[in-house]
């Protein structure tokens, strides 16, 4: 089976994001399709919100689960907090993860979400299994 996935990120912190994909196709026997927005995509240069809304939907739209890094600076970022209200909008089940050691972490990511797990690739699969 394949899993299609959306991987919310704030571009600041691209290394986490980067790992998480790096962990997820090194699990074996795991399929997923991500639909996450490239950093290339002409999305970073929407003029408005309503464009970046837009464009973002329409990566999210055939993803059937929103995998969210739930440190703390998610808080703050413009693109997850969109991302959060687009998946809820749209019925997308949400899996936040924590980061690795981290001891501070997003209580707007984690109220949001489904399921919450650890920085493990083993939690990581099974949640998403588990949609």
């Amino acid at each position: 089976m394949t899993y299609h996935l959306f991987i919310s990120h704030s571009w600041s912190y691209g290394d986490a994001y980067d790992k998480l994909v790096d962990l997820l196709n090194a699990k074996p026997y795991f399929s997923y399709k991500n639909y996450s927005v490239p950093k290339n995509d002409p999305i970073h240069n929407a003029s408005n919100d309503h464009q970046l809304r837009a464009a973002i939907r329409r990566q999210m739209q055939s993803a059937s689960c929103v995998l969210i890094l739930a440190g703390v600076y998610s808080t703050y970022s413009k693109w997850i907090n969109i991302e959060i209200e687009l998946a809820q909008n749209m019925g997308k089940k949400i899996i936040a993860i924590e980061p690795w050691g981290s001891e501070h972490t997003s209580l707007k990511v984690k109220n949001a979400a489904h399921m919450t797990v650890k920085w493990n690739t083993d939690s990581i699969v099974k949640a998403i299994r588990g949609f």
